[in-house]
């Protein structure tokens, strides 16, 4: 079992930053994937990075890449989403998800945080 708490999000203008959080506990994240979704007004659900905690390669949606950054820290197990160029299309609740990496590819995320809002200005 693996609880996750996302913290960070808030109100940014168009073109600021903002960077989030999702501390993990319950166990080590070795051999797990951490991963950020978001799911806008009227949207579905979608994904937006993703880091494998065994050797912290990343992955990244088209839209988000060259403006997030996902990375971690080893000592506190956490691991952060680094947002920069902020557009109003970003605005949606991120959530931190939490898999084994055998199920990351497929998307099957088995533990969630209660998500936070991020709301973009234009």
């Amino acid at each position: 079992q693996v609880q996750l708490v996302e913290s960070g999000g808030g109100l940014v203008q168009a073109g600021g930053s903002l960077t989030l959080s999702c501390a993990a506990s319950g166990r080590t994240l070795t051999g797990l994937t951490m991963g950020w979704f978001r799911q806008g007004p009227g949207k579905e659900r979608e994904f937006v990075a993703a880091l494998r905690w065994s050797d912290s390669n990343t992955y990244y949606a088209d839209s988000v890449k060259g403006r997030f950054t996902v990375s971690r820290d080893d000592a506190k197990n956490t691991v952060f989403l680094q947002m920069n160029s902020l557009k109003p299309e970003d605005t949606a609740v991120y959530y931190c998800g939490a898999t084994p990496q055998l199920l990351a590819g497929l998307k099957q995320y088995l533990y969630w945080g209660q998500g936070t809002q991020v709301t973009v200005s234009s």
